[in-house]
């Protein structure tokens, strides 16, 4: 039921919108797949703003991958809005965009959306649904299980083919890479601290970094150094919990199996602050995950755009920094910051 998503009607809003316009850098949508709900069908959109020709940088920005967690696909929408509306006068945009592409798809979830639930219509939570197995211990339950689809954190019967929701998203990510030759993503998510973190993988093991740990050290370098007074905690996810499934663990290792660079981020908006300031919303059924009062609402779809613009730049900017030899300089610094223990053990 479409008037209990008005994230969905807004978003369809926009496509029908710039439908009207003819450009090939303006936004283009298509419908990717409609999962059934009770009578009707919920889509699932993907929308690319930027030049369409392969062989250019790529972000790609997801939300709602947990229907609960709202106000990562009101984060990108509102995002999208803006760009949409620069476009017909801002000359730097432009310029920006005929050299990279941004894909979006605001809303992966939305029959969970629909439901006021974490998982999807079949009680999986797309984020734990993965084939990919943590070889440490994990937390009890928020580790990912696969005890009953009735428990949170349910990863879905062993050996049966992932999600609808998240294979769709693995091959469209994957397409992205093959035709780019650098693909940034972002995954907007809430729920965790009283702080915004910036994660990246791997969520499967605390001692096993990524393969492209400096690059990741060199996006956050440039964000800090340009944005000084931001107040993101930029770091592994495994800082804080190993998980199995995780999709963007998946999707990073397939995408350098295939020789093609991707670099994935989530943005874990702080929640718990929204709570401490109005413990009230603890009543309502999204209270843990949204903001609920609309200047708060406002307020973070405010704050996040200078991380979103700074994503968007660096992209289009790539060859400035992401290199074989950038990589190896910024290698040492990011395991004495974020993995300085497994230093220490190799030393020993």
């Amino acid at each position: 039921m479409t008037e209990r998503l008005p994230e969905l009607i807004q978003l369809e809003a926009l496509i029908e919108s710039e439908a009207k316009i003819k450009n090939r850098i303006s936004l283009q949508a298509s419908e990717l797949i409609r999962l059934p709900f009770h009578e009707q069908h919920l889509p699932i959109y993907e929308c690319r703003l930027g030049n369409p020709a392969p062989g250019l940088p790529c972000l790609f920005l997801v939300g709602g991958v947990h229907g609960l967690e709202r106000i990562g696909t009101q984060v990108l929408l509102s995002l999208l809005t803006s760009l949409c509306q620069r476009l017909a006068w801002d000359n730097n945009l432009q310029r920006t965009l005929e050299n990279m592409q941004i894909v979006a798809i605001p809303l992966l979830n939305p029959v969970g959306m629909a439901m006021q639930r974490r998982s999807n219509a079949r009680h999986v939570d797309l984020m734990r649904n993965a084939p990919v197995e943590s070889q440490e211990r994990t937390a009890w339950l928020v580790g990912g299980h696969r005890i009953s689809p009735c428990l949170p954190w349910y990863r879905g019967p062993a050996g049966r083919p992932m999600e609808a929701e998240a294979q769709l998203l693995v091959d469209q990510v994957l397409k992205q890479t093959r035709q780019s030759p650098f693909t940034m993503a972002l995954d907007c998510h809430s729920g965790f601290g009283l702080r915004d973190r910036i994660w990246f993988p791997y969520a499967k093991s605390t001692r096993q970094p990524v393969s492209r740990l400096g690059s990741l050290f060199r996006v956050r370098e440039m964000f800090f150094q340009a944005y000084p007074h931001q107040n993101y905690v930029f770091e592994p996810q495994t800082k804080h919990y190993t998980c199995h499934g995780d999709l963007w663990d998946f999707l990073y290792d397939e995408a350098e199996a295939q020789g093609n660079p991707l670099l994935p981020l989530t943005l874990e908006m702080g929640s718990w602050l929204w709570v401490r300031k109005n413990p009230l919303q603890l009543w309502h059924p999204l209270g843990l995950f949204h903001p609920i009062k609309k200047h708060r609402v406002q307020r973070t779809l405010r704050k996040h755009l200078v991380l979103l613009d700074f994503l968007i730049n660096a992209t289009e900017a790539y060859t400035n920094w992401f290199s074989h030899n950038q990589e190896m300089a910024d290698w040492h610094q990011a395991m004495l910051l974020w993995y300085s223990s497994n230093l220490q053990d190799n030393c020993s």
